[in-house]
């Protein structure tokens, strides 16, 4: 990621903020792996991260069965127009944390999908806002559902800055065509 300042007429300063991604690693890519599995080769480096990480500034840092990590560097390129950091960037660390969880549990063959998505802010993030730690679990997998909760903190001092729920659609990956 790279980012860099230049000055522009009447407004300020302009910001440029770039980052590259590797092609992404759908669940048929992988081979015939548990999402367990493919998480840790994730983390190992074999597999490149998701692409929304690079985009929004966060990464997975533990994985374990029905438990994952990110952490996530708040900034001002997050913004909204209040000046505080966008509800949608602390969404988005709690869906991956908690789809994240709820990948870890599933054997070969099997994936996921977000159908519902419930978040609750309780705290602003502002630019200078240190690391954000967003660790999510499993309440239960089952053949057709699953549901997990998280909840972002303060990497440094603990602080509930939201807390999330989701339940998730599992399915049989279709046959490739």
């Amino acid at each position: 990621m790279t980012q860099s300042t230049a000055r522009s007429a009447g407004t300020g300063t302009t910001r440029v903020r770039t980052h590259t991604w590797e092609a992404p690693t759908t669940y048929r890519d992988a081979g015939e792996r548990s999402g367990l599995e493919l998480i840790r080769l994730g983390l190992d480096g074999h597999l490149p991260p998701a692409p929304i990480c690079g985009t929004l500034g966060f990464r997975l840092v533990e994985a374990e069965e029905g438990r994952a990590v990110f952490e996530g560097e708040p900034g001002e390129h997050l913004f909204n127009p209040m000046g505080t950091v966008h509800g949608g960037f602390l969404a988005t660390l709690l869906d991956s944390a908690l789809g994240t969880a709820v990948m870890s549990t599933l054997p070969a063959g099997r994936a996921y999908t977000t159908v519902q998505l419930g978040v609750n802010l309780v705290r602003p993030v502002f630019g200078d806002t240190p690391t954000l730690r967003c660790e999510g679990s499993t309440l239960h997998v089952g053949r057709t559902t699953a549901t997990a909760e998280a909840r972002v903190t303060g990497a440094e001092d603990g602080r509930l800055y939201a807390h999330g729920t989701t339940t998730c659609a599992v399915f049989a990956l279709p046959e490739a065509g």
